[in-house]
């Protein structure tokens, strides 16, 4: 753990995934010594959501409350708040440089909480909403990659933030949502650095890597270097993109196409695909009418382009950031669009870098069934809560009443971080 980092948090937690395809919630206890164990999982099918976003209030809340009631009568407890994750209101990512005089003396606490403070205050348009201001280095002087400047000496003290920001009309239907579920909401974290901090390895994130989460309405990316999170994306494609292509694409009723795309779906062609034969159900027909039979081959030859032109997609949004070399030739890929056979391969090719398939790491507590990688991002919110966030939050962080301004959010953040 850095130095200057909040103390890890004990006791109850809990961490509530709200996706386009399914809503999940974990409930963990935390020790003394910081380890996390899960207590309580739920998850429902995600209804009344696209991309993260919500269209439906009511059906959403039904989904929120189906998976946290679940997860409750697992861990014999309530919870009361909880940690969310945001893929909607198209998040985007931005460093911010801020620099003031500290006249040849020592750096203190006070000098951080000055720079910090300036950080803080930066605002961008009015419609969008701050979701995360993280230092990512300092300078002194101009001098670089500086972790922690305290006890050093200059003129002139300099921190690098990396704000991350949404759009702020879909963040309030989510915030009110959860409410609405009668639950407050602890801190929004973005689903990649969610995800990454339950995937990645500390090497990783110290010598450059990019999480890539898979999920489905929503591909997101996640860059670290130097042990924090240094950019951040979103590409509005998913599994689901992949489910209602098969769907068109063979006149099959959407169920059926999800059950190809689970049991069939590939992104590499093979030999023996033109000789495997699918039954394809057509849509709108009875059920016991005989199907249609296609070769495996076609399956492929749908899934294949969508998948293609995700990575693409990827790995142009890197390119034009300026971080496609400085995020290292590692990527981490998670969500449950991540499982389909033959995407690590792809990946690999398109990305041009090693590839590797992330789950849930340094998390006890967790069944098979949930320590894939469609449920990273869950388990990453635990371990946001326990090493990444303050003890005590204040109202400012939770977005409630008039401390949730730019004041609110920087009072909060100093305690959080120093």
């Amino acid at each position: 753990m850095k130095r200057g980092s909040p103390k890890p948090k004990t006791g109850l937690i809990a961490a509530l995934d709200i996706g386009t395809t399914k809503v999940c919630c974990f409930i963990a206890q935390v020790e003394s010594a910081g380890n996390i164990r899960v207590v309580g999982i739920g998850h429902q099918k995600a209804r009344g959501l696209r991309a993260g976003a919500v269209v439906d209030m009511d059906l959403a809340e039904e989904s929120i409350r189906g998976a946290v009631h679940a997860a409750e009568q697992m861990a014999g407890e309530t919870i009361r708040e909880a940690f969310v994750n945001l893929t909607c209101g198209a998040p985007s990512s931005q460093t911010v440089a801020i620099e003031v005089s500290i006249a040849g003396h020592e750096v203190g606490d006070s000098d951080l909480r000055r720079v910090l403070g300036q950080g803080m205050l930066y605002h961008e348009a009015s419609d969008r909403e701050i979701i995360h201001s993280i230092p990512v280095n300092y300078t002194i002087d101009g001098s670089r990659g500086i972790r922690d400047p305290r006890g050093m000496y200059g003129e002139r003290l300099g921190v690098n933030m990396h704000v991350v920001s949404a759009s702020a009309g879909p963040v309030r239907n989510l915030k009110t949502c959860v409410a609405r579920g009668h639950l407050e909401l602890q801190a929004l974290v973005v689903s990649p650095y969610a995800a990454a901090l339950s995937t990645l390895v500390e090497d990783e994130m110290d010598l450059g890597v990019t999480c890539i989460d898979m999920g489905g309405g929503v591909t997101s990316i996640a860059v670290f270097l130097d042990g924090e999170v240094i950019y951040t994306e979103c590409i509005p494609i998913g599994g689901q993109h992949v489910t209602s292509d098969i769907a068109r694409g063979l006149s099959t009723p959407l169920v059926h196409a999800e059950r190809m795309k689970t049991l069939y779906g590939s992104t590499l062609a093979t030999s023996a695909d033109e000789h495997e034969v699918i039954d394809v159900p057509q849509v709108g027909e009875d059920e016991h009418a005989i199907p249609n039979h296609v070769p495996k081959s076609i399956l492929v030859g749908i899934i294949q382009p969508r998948l293609e032109e995700t990575f693409e997609l990827a790995r142009s949004r890197l390119e034009a950031s300026g971080l496609d070399k400085v995020a290292g030739r590692r990527v981490v890929l998670t969500g449950g669009a991540s499982q389909l056979q033959g995407v690590r391969e792809l990946a690999a090719l398109i990305l041009d870098k090693q590839v590797r398939m992330g789950r849930p790491l340094r998390l006890g507590g967790l069944a098979d069934a949930t320590a894939g990688p469609a449920f990273a991002t869950c388990a990453g919110l635990l371990h946001y809560a326990v090493t990444r966030y303050s003890d005590a939050p204040s109202r400012a962080r939770r977005g409630e009443g008039e401390e949730a301004g730019m004041f609110g959010r920087l009072g909060s953040w100093l305690r959080e971080n120093l």
